[in-house]
């Protein structure tokens, strides 16, 4: 009995159809055609088109080979499916279901695949294109010169390799499985295969051509088992806590891995052989594949797992020892750790040093102004228009100035079209007056005039009265201080520049202070894309989706369009494969404004190095706040081999070459003609004086060797000397990292001084200070050093040095002063600095005025030196702070303890009036002690946080009564009942229980 056939859509049905996919394609097409044209026309204005068309080129033609590859495999079997099927069908009603399809299929059978093969060959290209730049990488990779501990293979084929093979491998499963669901459809619907029925659930034809699909799937397992012994140096060991094959994995693992790829080779082709040649059923092959399965479990997971359970465990230190070193020293391989130089720094100088107050290296130089806190200032003081900013978090650079160097806090004058008025905010006035800002304004960063206000020398906006308050010339000059690239750019905020009369400037220049009136300008840099024919606007027009291109009389025969206007967006845009550093910063090079822009080459497949996340490894208080989050990106390779600069004026992108030596970097200049980088050799010596170590890097290194630096693998498994980043001193209890601050200074064992970032690191678990880490340039090559304090030092680390100076009763009582209900105290950057032998904490101190658009000033300096609470002032300046923290030291050499209101607060009169001698040894360490145990019991009861209240008070318990013991201890025996002498109290010791939080 024939089915009724399935009924038929009308011919306005389908007409209507065709209208809308019609419709659809050609408005997708025209997107991505305006979108491909402009890319071109931008990449063709930075002068890049290399890797546009090289990127463009390489996405094609994956997507072609990839699609057409797939289509070939699964439109092949699912043709050779139909043509074995059988001629005789036996009658059943499984049969005659299947009729109707059969009917709905077989006249158009060609048409039918080839749809299938299409959809197929969409989905598989658009994944395979977005394999660029792994295919690029394997294409022109080249060696490491480093070779893996374990099969002595270079570092090369895990990097440029290993991910593309990895890939291939994965479309060659996916292709085998769709064409076996595929054949098996077909031979289905065809009667090559039966669920019902007498005689043969299959035909002949159909299980050769199913078995042998089944077949090369299992050869693939074989490819992959091959492939799956290089991965495992990349795999995460969860006996040793990190990367790289362990002593289970080398022993059984992979011994198993190649077992069970010979047994794969096997049972392919005893599935091939026993279906078709010999029993010519599914009972032997089904056989193979349960043993393959089963021994993919016993000789692959319960073998491994025994090892690990019962020979490694038992011994895990010993046994993971080899693969510990091979982590750690891959580890610091990958992350340019190894040659970091380690000094051992006793930190054993707990008094100030006369010498503190004739350093001409460190003192002068220790670094005042906040770049995040003095921003305010920058734009309440430098702003003069609403729509001008300096962003959340200025800059730290270096300048020669009359011959003196040092480091300056610097800003750009920014439009900040978010700021614009309702009417500045039209079209007209947001894209083609308000186009740029104006100057880069300076401050040094260690001098204060005018009560607490930066002394600026440069960005001054031209003619203007004498000022007390600012430099009489610009010290920082440039030819051409116009901003027409920077950070406050988004990607909305373009501008069109240009003028077909000369004497009328539609642009806002700037404003002049000594008129009131106001300059325009004309825009005559050779950026910008041509937007003058009709052609071009309408092409702009369909882009930015705004009829004003092809309406407005501001868009004339001379126009420019300046867009993608973020220096960081637009060294991404030229250079897509590389990380870009999240804080750009600007210079003055050879008079004009360059943002340079760090950037780094990466990797996820180094063999036995730790893999970080570049997003968690990065984010600290600053980041958000001027600094730019990046992605998260998983790395275990990373190299600063790029230093990419884009002029403010005119947007030009220059890539430079840092590290010659990356392999990686010669792979990607390789793949886009061999010119994309300029040489390190043709940097020009103005700019490279601008280089700074990048932020994000450092923030790894920092991170890694808080536990990398230890390299003896016994003792990297304890553990025990592992250190961390402490948090911000002035706000631990947000849970942020402190970030590192950069300095012009001298450190120990330095020839001179040197601008440097600058971070402090504590023991795991702990407070006091562990080490403090620089990463610098010292002829041009990337440095980092490690000063390394003993491991029971007595040195506090930022967050205790912060509350022991703010915790000072005569300190705590001026910080009182200063804050009021009508302004608020806010802490600078604590540096954390070595002198003479011993610590140097400097922490300025800004007051903020609560009225409206009030800005930070600094008022004050905090100062301790030594073990961060012995000695304390809190002075005016600089000049002054050092010269208490001397007088306090001759006075601690005389005998004298610090006089009250500079050091801490001195102890109690003994009996008689007689002042007890100052505290030593132990007394001292368990005074101090009760100290440290004080501040946290506050500062617990300020943040309400009960747990966190329980465990202070349990703390100063115990504090207590470890100063009770050592005072004790440090009574001689009294000669007569009541004679004995006690030794003083520690200061601030509660005479009563505290109160308990208030919720």
């Amino acid at each position: 009995m024939r089915s009724a056939p399935l009924p038929r859509m009308s011919r306005r049905g389908r007409v209507t159809i065709g209208v809308l996919i019609g419709v659809f394609v050609l408005f997708t097409l025209l997107g991505w055609g305006v979108q491909a044209w402009t890319d071109w026309l931008w990449f063709d204005e930075v002068d890049y088109t290399q890797v546009f068309t090289g990127v463009l080129v390489t996405r094609l033609l994956l997507f072609l080979a990839v699609g057409l590859g797939m289509a070939a495999v699964v439109g092949g079997n699912l043709w050779l499916a139909h043509r074995l099927r059988p001629g005789l069908r036996p009658h059943s009603a499984e049969q005659a279901t299947l009729e109707r399809y059969r009917m709905l299929l077989g006249p158009r059978i060609g048409i039918w695949i080839l749809l299938a093969s299409a959809v197929v060959a969409i989905f598989a290209g658009l994944s395979a294109q977005s394999r660029w730049s792994q295919w690029l990488l394997f294409r022109n990779g080249g060696d490491f010169g480093v070779k893996d501990p374990e099969f002595g293979v270079d570092v090369g084929f895990y990097v440029f390799q290993l991910p593309f093979l990895r890939y291939l491998l994965g479309v060659g499963f996916t292709a085998v499985v769709l064409a076996v669901i595929g054949a098996l459809a077909v031979h289905y619907v065809f009667g090559g295969v039966r669920l019902q029925g007498v005689g043969d659930r299959m035909t002949n034809a159909a299980r050769a051509h199913l078995t042998t699909l089944v077949a090369v799937f299992v050869l693939l397992k074989a490819v992959a088992y091959v492939l799956d012994r290089r991965a495992m140096l990349l795999e995460y060991n969860d006996s040793a806590k990190l990367y790289g094959a362990g002593y289970a994995d080398v022993n059984a693992l992979l011994p198993a891995k190649e077992i069970l790829a010979y047994i794969s080779i096997v049972v392919a082709i005893a599935i091939i052989v026993f279906s078709n040649a010999v029993m010519r059923n599914l009972v032997w092959p089904g056989i193979s594949l349960a043993l393959l399965g089963v021994s993919a479990v016993a000789i692959g997971g319960i073998y491994p797992w025994a090892v690990q359970t019962f020979e490694v465990k038992p011994s895990a230190r010993d046994k993971e020892a080899p693969y510990i070193q091979r982590s750690i020293d891959a580890t610091r391989a990958a992350f340019s750790l190894t040659d970091t130089k380690t000094t051992p720094y006793g930190a054993n100088n707990l008094t100030p040093p006369a010498s503190l107050a004739t350093d001409k290296a460190v003192v002068p130089n220790a670094r005042l102004l906040d770049p995040q806190l003095v921003s305010e200032t920058y734009t309440q003081l430098q702003q003069v228009r609403g729509f001008y900013d300096f962003g959340p978090k200025l800059d730290i650079d270096r300048y020669t100035v009359n011959g003196q160097t040092r480091d300056y806090v610097v800003g750009m004058r920014e439009i900040n079209y978010g700021e614009l008025t309702d009417q500045q905010s039209n079209w007209i006035n947001r894209h083609t007056v308000y186009t740029h800002g104006f100057g880069l304004v300076g401050a040094p960063a260690n001098q204060v005039v005018c009560g607490g206000q930066p002394f600026f020398v440069s960005g001054f906006l031209g003619e203007r009265e004498q000022e007390r308050c600012s430099a009489q010339t610009d010290q920082i000059p440039t030819e051409q201080p116009r901003i027409y690239y920077g950070e406050r750019m988004t990607a909305d905020d373009y501008a069109i520049v240009g003028s077909t009369d000369e004497d009328r400037n539609a642009e806002f220049d700037r404003p002049t202070p000594t008129t009131g009136g106001e300059q325009y300008y004309t825009y005559t840099g050779e950026g910008g894309v041509e937007i003058g024919s009709f052609t071009r606007r309408l092409l702009y027009a369909i882009k930015e989706q705004e009829s004003n291109f092809l309406l407005s009389e501001a868009v004339n025969d001379n126009s420019k369009l300046l867009y993608v206007r973020n220096p960081r967006d637009r060294v991404e845009k030229v250079a897509p494969f590389l990380t870009i550093d999240g804080d750009p910063y600007p210079a003055v090079v050879d008079g004009r404004i360059q943002w340079i822009v760090d950037a780094y080459t990466t990797s996820a497949t180094y063999p036995y190095a730790e893999r970080v996340n570049l997003q968690q490894e990065t984010t600290d208080e600053l980041t958000g706040r001027g600094t730019f989050q990046l992605a998260r990106e998983n790395v275990n390779y990373i190299r600063n081999s790029v230093k990419a600069t884009v002029d403010a004026y005119d947007g030009t992108v220059r890539l430079y070459e840092f590290d010659d030596a990356d392999p990686v970097l010669k792979a990607w200049n390789k793949a886009f003609g061999g010119d994309l980088v300029t040489p390190r050799s043709e940097i020009p010596e103005a700019l490279a004086a601008h280089f700074r170590y990048p932020a994000d890097l450092f923030k790894v290194q920092r991170n890694l060797l808080t536990k990398f630096h230890v390299t003896n693998p016994g003792d990297f498994y304890s553990g025990q000397d592992f250190w961390q980043v402490p948090n911000v001193p002035d706000a631990p209890d947000s849970g942020q990292k402190q970030p590192p601050y950069y300095l012009y200074t001298q450190f120990p064992e330095q020839d001179a001084p040197r601008f440097q970032l600058t971070s402090a690191v504590t023991p795991n678990g702990r407070q006091n200070l562990a080490a403090l880490i620089s990463g610098s340039y010292v002829d041009g090559k990337p440095r980092l050093e490690v000063w390394e304090l003993p491991d029971q030092t007595r040195v506090s680390g930022p967050v205790q040095v912060h509350q022991q100076m703010t915790n000072n009763a005569a300190i705590r009582q001026q910080l009182n002063l200063l804050s009021s209900n009508q302004a608020q105290v806010q802490y600078g950057n604590l540096l954390s600095l070595p002198f003479d032998n011993g610590m140097l904490y400097v922490e300025p101190v800004y007051v903020k005025s609560n009225q409206q658009d009030a800005y930070p000033l600094l008022q004050k300096v905090l100062l301790s030196y030594g073990d961060g609470g012995s000695y304390v002032v809190l002075a005016n300046n600089m000049e002054e702070g050092i010269k208490q923290l001397v007088e306090q030291g001759k006075q601690a050499a005389a005998g004298n303890p610090p006089p009250a209101g500079e050091g801490e607060t001195p102890p109690p009169p003994a009996a008689g009036g007689e002042t007890p001698p100052p505290l030593t040894g132990e007394l001292a360490e368990a005074a101090q002690r009760v100290q440290t145990a004080i501040a946290e019991v506050k500062a617990a009861q300020t943040s309400g946080d009960f747990e966190r209240y329980g465990r202070a008070l349990k703390a100063l318990d115990e504090a207590m009564t470890a100063f009770q013991q050592a005072q004790r201890a440090a009574t001689p025996a009294p000669s007569a009942p009541g004679a004995s002498p006690s030794a003083p109290a520690p200061s601030g010791s509660p005479s009563a229980p505290a109160p308990s939080p208030s919720g």
